[in-house]
């Protein structure tokens, strides 16, 4: 994109790394976020997502001149929302405009009919000086037989005499004065609103937490009305609340957009595993300025990070021994051991000073395995499986449910507020692996009990859309629910979230309930159908899927 001349306020189409030009505004960014050494670059805050970032000057070009341009060459359902955000915002912008317009006339009005009114008070003084010039010259050209009281009463002019029965003290403006403010001009009311007042920092503890501008409100911390124990950690915009049952959370503003003002860590983050969500959380990381070395079992998926700026590691091992902080995220118990413990492997790179984080979804025996030998040979574990999907991870917006090391975990701050919306420590390892299962097996259940309720409205001759609308009008309504409705009816099955996956956490979820004799009879008949629908060849498919299973 071509270089143009643009200032704090201005609307903008903003070109990040891979993505296609988005619409913006440039707004002021967080006082303790560094600015990029190098090109002219300016803080840009995206519509319709919850990202911010710098973004290049050449990378920038000026919303208005170049709309038709980019609403031709873009045309996805969230670009629109987008840019339907822009618009919204503009017609906000209007009436904020003629509102200010509106008072300042007012304003206007008020101080001429107040000045008309001083200058008929002056002119009442002059008369009466005049009158009381004459009072005093018949007073002193006549005889001086006036007693002293009405000599006092006959020199006073009538304007005194009513001061004087007026109870407002000397020297307080009247009425009308007191009110007369001097008006602010629209151009400084439209910056405050547009560019200051709409871009609200975190509150301090004891400030509110109030929302202007519904478009700019994303860097309020997210915050619990009445939490148990509070206290700040690692950064300003880092707030970790311990509740009554003794877990706590890292609450990082609502996406990624907060993630806009992180001060990303010094230390150096090795990942593993680039798949559906791994891919999501290194784009991230980058994009919020962490040092990230990649490696993945396929090398080519690397290439793109690469590009980004992201460092490639030959190995497991190499990752390792290299970063600070390694974290990994495959696909099930055996990948998570293999990584570890195979050749090349995690456990070899594995020393004092060394930290890993696993946040594969996997069985609490599992990862307490891992965590053994990664203490054993020095290093620090932390198990941080996440709870979303490839859109979320993309977002910025995942939960991170992590357990073990507390130093860690917080050492971990930015990098989670980077991938997350919000991330919780659980206590000891395993606790995250089992609450981790316990949400999925719940989401898998529900999944599977959309497509039955989908598939007998259709055999019962009843509309599945309208059963969908009722649905979303109703308790159920979710994203969840809308989005994989949607998608079964379109016969979208592109995954988001690997059928296969939600398998496998169902069985492990139910396994974990016959360890401690606890029934799961729902989660059970679940995955059965989720199990034909494998044998159908669905496995890669998304669990959206399992509606299939219904139909065959």
């Amino acid at each position: 994109m071509a270089a143009v001349n643009l200032r704090l306020g201005d609307l903008v189409w903003g070109k990040l790394g891979r993505y296609p030009p988005w619409p913006g505004k440039i707004v002021n960014p967080p006082k303790d976020l560094k600015k990029p050494r190098g090109k002219k670059c300016f803080f840009v805050k995206f519509f319709g997502t919850e990202d911010h970032a710098w973004i290049k000057v050449e990378q920038l070009k000026p919303y208005h001149a170049h709309k038709e341009e980019m609403i031709k060459i873009n045309k996805g359902k969230r670009f629109q929302q987008a840019v339907d955000a822009v618009e919204e915002f503009l017609k906000k912008g209007k009436v904020k405009d003629q509102a200010s317009s509106h008072n300042s006339t007012e304003e206007k009005n008020r101080r001429n009919s107040s000045e008309e009114r001083g200058k008929q008070s002056a002119e009442e003084k002059r008369k009466a000086g005049l009158s009381e010039g004459k009072v005093k010259k018949i007073a002193g050209e006549g005889k001086k037989r006036v007693s002293s009281v009405s000599s006092e009463r006959g020199s006073k002019s009538p304007l005194k005499r009513a001061q004087e029965q007026s109870p407002r003290k000397r020297g307080r403006p009247p009425k009308d004065e007191k009110d007369l403010t001097i008006p602010e001009s629209s151009t400084a009311k439209r910056v405050m609103t547009g560019t200051v007042a709409g871009f609200k920092w975190p509150p301090t503890v004891n400030e509110p937490v109030k929302d202007g501008d519904p478009h700019f409100h994303h860097f309020l911390l997210s915050q619990t009305e009445k939490p148990a124990v509070c206290y700040q950690a690692i950064t300003k915009k880092l707030k970790v609340c311990e509740e009554e049952t003794g877990s706590t959370s890292i609450q990082a503003a609502d996406s990624t957009a907060i993630n806009g003002s992180i001060t990303p860590t010094d230390k150096k983050i090795g990942f593993l595993g680039l798949g559906l969500m791994g891919s999501g959380i290194v784009s991230n990381l980058l994009k919020m300025g962490h040092t990230v070395t990649v490696w993945n079992r396929t090398a080519e998926k690397c290439d793109l990070f690469i590009q980004e700026g992201a460092r490639l590691g030959r190995t497991p091992a190499e990752v390792v021994s290299t970063c600070d902080i390694t974290f990994a995220c495959v696909s099930d118990p055996k990948a998570a051991k293999d990584l570890v413990l195979g050749p090349s492997g995690v456990l070899q790179g594995i020393r004092p000073g060394k930290f890993y984080v696993d946040m594969s979804t996997v069985d609490a025996d599992t990862v307490t395995e891992l965590a053994q030998v990664i203490v054993s040979r020095g290093g620090r574990f932390l198990e941080a499986p996440v709870s979303g999907n490839q859109q979320l991870s993309n977002d910025g917006m995942l939960v991170i449910l992590a357990a073990g090391d507390r130093g860690l975990y917080e050492d971990c701050s930015s990098c989670f507020q980077a991938m997350g919306k919000t991330s919780f420590f659980l206590g000891e390892v395993g606790n995250a692996a089992k609450m981790m299962l316990i949400v999925n097996m719940v989401q898998g259940s529900f999944m599977a009990t959309i497509a039955e309720g989908l598939t007998l409205a259709q055999v019962t001759g009843q509309s599945q859309q309208t059963l969908l609308d009722i649905l979303n009008q109703g308790q159920l309504a979710s994203i969840f629910l809308d989005q994989k409705c949607q998608n079964i009816l379109q016969g979208n099955f592109k995954p988001d979230f690997y059928l296969k996956y939600i398998q496998k956490d169902l069985r492990l979820a139910i396994a974990l309930g016959d360890s401690v004799n606890h029934p799961t009879p729902m989660a059970a008949a679940a995955n059965e159908v989720y199990k034909r629908e494998k044998a159908l060849d669905q496995s890669d498919n998304d669990m959206s899927a399992v509606y299939r299973a219904y139909i065959h």
